[in-house]
Order: structure tokens, then sequence, then C-alpha cells
């Protein structure tokens, strides 16, 4: 028999009837489309391809056609899909907002839509069209005294971003377990990709079904991890770069975090993330508030597509780096912590001499920093290494034409320094008589308490201001485990965060044009809120170009290459073993904020000679590289990979091939170049650098085009037809230079 329905009438469905607005706002081929209806919570009716104007009418056919049947065994009404899902409106997934107040009460809340405002001016009409904007939405409800701000903004290159904060409105404490929004995706989207990894091998990417269920991406480490979510994709089965409707969310929070992908058993699917709260970690007094991280979400024909938003947006920031990212040379792998002045002026001396623009000291020289066992934590330059202080090896580089850089790692701690000698309640921990396992012999310094802060900031500050110092490699090289303020032992990751955005911005600050790099135990902290302080990240401590592509391949996905370091490694790679050619090595680094890691002082004069051709390549070529879209070919399973860079004019491109494996057949199918102007002619040029690749076959149009300065062909047949691949052996490579020469002229299509 079937279930008895019969009409509702319920305060939920109509909380202020007749205060209805549906908004559409559009930018870069994205519409969105927000639906409030009778001053119920808001939701999206629309997130994808862009539907053109539509009208009141048009609107009101769009939320009025994504209204769900009613099934059976379920609630009488339609199910609907806040921004803040909430079971009260009957969804029956992950709830939005999840807490309670001291007494287990309060924890199902009923949030109703109080005051719209659009680019900072309250909305009056029921209906509105924008191109991009940002909506605020003022949610409350009012008999469990809480209070919700969600801002939903559609910037200009169609990157949609959300964020909600929290305010208790009550008597009594509450205490928030959960803050997480969410995004609608249709059912076609029936395959997520996102990502894996561990320390040297970040950011492996991972498909599955998107089945019934949550796939749900925990990030408990205290900060974002090599094994971070990174983008969560959803999108029909088989996507690629170039191919496909796809959808993916980020979260930007650098401490603990989730990413979700949920589909419950009507079929309905959502992506969603926000922070991660350990248990009593938030508990909000009366008038408190909480503000979530931004909840960024992409919408792209291809994978390209959804990382060009990020890209566009990130370049787009008033404070973006500048597209000429000096060529630096970091000495961690040629000293270690064997820091001597004379050897490291001559390293100097060798990097200015290949056009080498920025000069980092890593580890090792404060303190009782002679291992990694000791140290940490006390950032006064160390008298046993540099009696004289940092002036003479800054200024030797500085009279070089280079700029200086310096590592520190502000977060953390050795036991064995006079700071945790002095302070040893300073350290993290769940309690004073407990302490958490170490990791690389160190722990956490915590900068929630007031006065670890100062002692961090203005040992960190003293140093700045007594060097001409430009550039900073802050590292963070282990997990936050059982971290606690220990005198109370209560959780402090959040605040821990905060303290860390705090400091970076004050250093900044202080310090007009200072730069630094995200680094964290290689690439376990690059995510989109510590770029909001930080110009670069480091992507992994593994060089080794082999491993490397697959890297940047992936980081590339969330972040543009000028803020990827990518450095040329030793020909040994000093964390595979593997060995490679110098061509391959700086190839595979090109893609990047190029630097060096190699002790210079042994290269032969045949490799600083090749190194001094890729760094003047890299000059030539970096414009193109930091303005212009990333773009990557869809190859299927090839092992050669094909991937470049095209101007916004399309006018020119820079690609790379890269061959990372052994083929099981004796040829590769045709490089198909994508991101051209169909309609353009373009001339293509091999360009090989060096000794070239090893094993290297060439098809009949490339050797013309070594006879002849590059050969034209229409960007049609490059596109779509694509020209025949040379062979090469494993682990080699070779670049391609396209200049656009012209339109096709109509007697071509004859």
């Amino acid at each position: 028999m079937s279930p008895h329905r019969s009409a509702v009438h319920h305060p939920v469905l109509a909380p202020h009837p007749g205060a209805t607005h549906r908004i559409h706002l559009t930018a870069a081929e994205v519409s969105v489309v927000v639906d409030v209806t009778d001053g119920r919570s808001p939701a999206i009716t629309h997130w994808g391809a862009a539907l053109g104007p539509l009208g009141d009418e048009g609107l009101d056919a769009v939320c009025e056609a994504a209204v769900d049947v009613v099934v059976q065994n379920a609630v009488d009404v339609p199910v609907r899909i806040a921004l803040l899902p909430q079971a009260a409106d009957g969804w029956l997934g992950r709830p939005g907002l999840s807490g309670a107040r001291e007494d287990g009460s309060g924890w199902s809340p009923r949030l109703v839509t109080e005051a719209i405002a659009l680019d900072g001016q309250p909305l009056g009409a029921s209906h509105a069209e924008s191109g991009p904007g940002l909506l605020r939405f003022d949610l409350a409800d009012a008999e469990l005294g809480l209070a919700v701000v969600v801002e939903l903004e559609l910037l200009p290159s169609g990157l949609l971003r959300q964020r909600a904060a929290l305010t208790n409105t009550g008597e009594t404490p509450y205490l928030l377990d959960e803050l997480t929004l969410a995004v609608p995706v249709p059912a076609h989207a029936d395959e997520l990709l996102d990502f894996a990894g561990r320390w040297v091998k970040e950011r492996t990417p991972q498909r599955r079904e998107f089945t019934v269920g949550t796939h749900l991406r925990e990030n408990r480490r205290g900060r974002t991890g090599a094994d971070s979510a990174h983008v969560l994709h959803a999108g029909p089965s088989g996507f690629g770069f170039r191919e496909g409707e796809v959808w993916g969310v980020h979260t930007a929070f650098s401490g603990n975090h989730r990413h979700l992908a949920e589909q419950v058993n009507t079929g309905r699917r959502v992506l969603g993330g926000g922070e991660l709260l350990l248990p009593g970690e938030l508990r909000l007094a009366p008038d408190e508030q909480y503000t979530g991280p931004w909840l960024y979400a992409s919408y792209g024909n291809g994978l390209d597509e959804v990382a060009s938003r990020f890209h566009r947006h990130l370049r787009s920031r008033p404070h973006h780096v500048d597209a000429r990212r000096p060529v630096t040379l970091n000495v961690w792998e040629a000293v270690y912590f064997d820091h001597d002045l004379a050897r490291l002026k001559d390293l100097a001396d060798r990097a200015a001499a290949i056009g080498v623009e920025r000069f980092v000291l890593d580890d090792g020289w404060f303190g009782s920093r002679r291992d990694d066992t000791s140290g940490l934590g006390d950032w006064v330059v160390s008298d046993e290494v540099w009696p004289q202080g940092l002036a003479p090896l800054v200024d030797h580089v500085r009279g070089l034409g280079m700029e200086f850089g310096l590592w520190f790692e502000p977060e953390m701690v050795n036991e064995d320094s006079e700071v945790a000698r002095a302070h040893p309640e300073w350290i993290m921990a769940p309690s004073p008589d407990r302490m958490p396992l170490r990791s690389r012999s160190q722990q956490v310094l915590n900068l929630t308490i007031p006065e670890a802060y100062a002692h961090v900031r203005d040992q960190m500050m003293t140093v700045l201001d007594s060097c001409e110092i430009a550039y900073i490699k802050w590292d963070h090289n282990r997990d936050l485990l059982e971290s606690a303020t220990r005198a109370t032992g209560r959780a402090a990751v959040h605040e821990q965060t905060a303290a860390t955005y705090r400091l970076m911005d004050e250093l900044k600050v202080a310090h007009r044009g200072l730069e630094i790099e995200s680094c964290s135990s290689g690439g376990a902290r690059v995510d989109l809120g510590v770029l909001e302080r930080t110009d670069r990240v480091w992507v992994s401590d593994c060089i080794d170009p082999l491993d490397r592509q697959q890297m940047n391949r992936w980081t590339s996905q969330l972040i543009p290459l000028e803020l990827m370091g990518s450095h040329i490694a030793s020909g040994r790679s000093h964390t595979t073993g593997r060995l490679h050619t110098l061509g391959f090595r700086a190839l595979s680094a090109l893609f990047g904020h190029l630097g060096i890691e190699w002790d210079l002082a042994r290269a032969t004069e045949a490799e600083l000679a090749e190194l001094r051709e890729w760094i003047a390549l890299y000059k030539e070529q970096r414009e193109l590289l930091f303005t212009g879209d990333l773009v990557r070919a869809d190859r299927g399973d090839s092992v050669l990979w094909l991937h470049g860079v095209v101007s916004p004019q399309r006018d020119r491109a820079l690609f790379t091939l890269a061959c990372v494996g052994r083929s099981d057949q004796s040829q590769h199918d045709r490089l198909r170049f994508p991101g051209l102007d169909p309609e353009a002619r373009y001339r293509v040029r091999p360009l090989l650098l060096g000794e070239g690749p090893t094993g290297m076959s060439l098809p009949p149009w490339w050797r013309r085009a070594a006879a002849q300065d590059g050969v034209v062909v229409p960007g049609a047949v490059l596109l779509r037809s694509g020209l025949a691949a040379p062979l090469i052996d494993p682990e080699q490579g070779m670049l391609f230079s396209l200049t656009r020469e012209g339109a096709v002229s109509p007697a071509a299509h004859d």
C-alpha cells in the first residue's frame, strides 16, 4: 500500500511567505542560480554551463524545474539541498551545521533567510541577474539562538566560492562540531577524481565510481598533507583534460579540513568541504563568532578548464607575483648542514655566472643546529658557524646581483633547544605530563600562546632586519599529533593555523616585498589558504624529474606554474637514486618557477654551459609560461605525455613531450596540440638543447622542420589530426615552440 500523502502546511516550507528571491550570477561561461523560496535557506538550482540572460520568467523556470518529485517513504514534500544542508529540509545526508548546547539541545537547526545582499546592497527585488558578484545571506534560527552568514561569490574567472560564519546568539555556550558547505552536482557526474600521496610522492591521482554513500577525505595532520585531496572532482566516467563536464571543490585551509562527495539513495549528489574541528575545539560563548574557510568550486569542460579558473583567479589578485620569477639556487642538496663561508661564496659565484637570480641558504645557520636533532626554535644566527653573522654571505650574494633567501621553520621546536629548556610549556601536548611522539626529532611550538608567538616573531624580525633578506623558505616538517595547549589539554590546531597565518601577515607588513615559500616536508602545505600569504609552494622534496612529471602535472590542477617551485636536480636524485640526463632534468623543471638544487662545484664545464642555455631559455619564455593557459593533451595510457602553455592571444605556445615509461607498442599515437586557434597557421619548431634526448628516431616532418626553421601547419591540423610522434628513450623529452604565422587562407579550405 502506498503511504498516505496530504497537503503539508509547515513553517519549514514557508518561514516568510512571499519572501521569494531568485538570483542568477554569470561569468566566464558559468552560471549560478540561487533560490530562496518563501524565506527558506538558500539553495543552488543550477551551477554549470552559462544559461544566458533568463529574465524573471526564465529564473522562475530554472528554480521550479529543479524541484524534485515526492518519493514514497520519505518526507511529504520535495527535499531541499541548501548551501548548508539541514535535516529540517528533509536532507538525510551529512548536515552542514553540526553542534549542540552543553545540555545536548539545539542540535537540529532550522535556518531561514532573514536578509539578502548583492555586492553590499540589500536585495529588494524578487529577481536579480548579475555578472560576477558577491551574495550575502543572513540566516537564523531564533529559537535555537544561532545566526549564520553565508557568502557566495562568483568571481570574474567563473570560479565560485562560498564560506559561512556562525554566531552564537543564545545565552549559553554552543559547541560547534562542523560547518561544511556543499554544492550540488548532477547524476551524470558518476566518477570521482582526487589525490593521495606521501612524502616525496605527492599528488598521486585516484579515481573511483561516485556511488551511494560518502567519499570522505579527512585531513587530521594539522597541515594540508602530502596525501591531501587537493581538488575533489566529479564528472562523467572517463572525463579528461579536454573533455567531459567536470565539477571540482577545494577547501582553502592549511589546518585540519575535509573534502567530501556524497550521494544519498535518491540519487542526489553533492560535493563539499570545510574545516575539521577536533572535539571541544570550538566552544562559542554568547555573541562569539566562528568563520570557516572558503570552499572554492570550479566548473569546466575538462580538467584544464577547471584548472584555468583557479589560475585566472590567482593571477587576478593585486598581490600576485610578477611573471619575472627569479631563477633560484637552493644550497640544501649541495651542503646540507655543512655551512662554510668560502664554499658558499664559491657556489654563489658559480650560480651568478650561469644566470641565477636568487640564492637561498637552507637549514643549519642558527642556534645549535648542526644536525636535525637540535636548535629548532632558537632563531639566532650561530656564532659557531657564522662568527661575523650572515652579512658577509648576504653582501657577497647581493654584490653578484642576486637576491638572498633564508630557511626558517617557525612552528617547530627541538626539545634540545634553549627555548624548549626555558619554556617546556610552550610545546604542544595533550597534558603537562604527556608528550606527543617525536617526528624528525621535533615537536610543535604552540604559537597560540602569546609569549611563544612573540618569541618567534621577534627573533625572526631581528634576523630579517639585520640583512637584506628578500625571501623566506618557510618549512613545516611534521604532522600535528595530540596538538593541544599543554596547560589545559584543549585541542588547538584551529588556533595554531590562525596564528601561523597571522605571523606570515605580520612579517610581510613589516618587510615590504618579502616573499615566502610554503614548504612542508616538501609539498604537504599546498592550498589556497596559505597561498593568500605566500608566493610559491615547494611541490615536493623529490626533484627526481620522472616523479616531478607526475607531481607538477597535478599540482597545477590547483595553482599556476609560477607558484610551483620546480628545480633542476643533480645527476643522481637524492631521494630515488635514479640517474638522469641534464636535458630531462631541466625540461621537467622548466614548467614551473625554475631553480637549481645541485652542487654546482661538481658540475662539469659542459654541464654548466648547458645549464646556462636552459636558464636563458627559461628567462626568454617565463612571461609566456606565467601568463598563458596550461593545456594538457588527453593521450590515454600513452607513455608520451604532452603538455604546454598557450598565450592568451593564442599566438605563441611552448609544449613539452616527455617519455615517462616504456611502451608495449613500437609506435606512438600522433601528437595533437590542445588550446590552439583552429583558424590560424603555426610555425612549429622543435627545440633541442645540449645533447638532446637519447634513442631519438625522427619522423619526416621533423627533419623538414630542422632544415627550414620549422614547418607551418594549420591550427586545425595540429588540434585534430596531429603530427607523427618521434621515438625517444624512456625518461627523455623535448620541446616544441609554436608561433602563429597568420590565418588559414580561404584557398586552404578548397
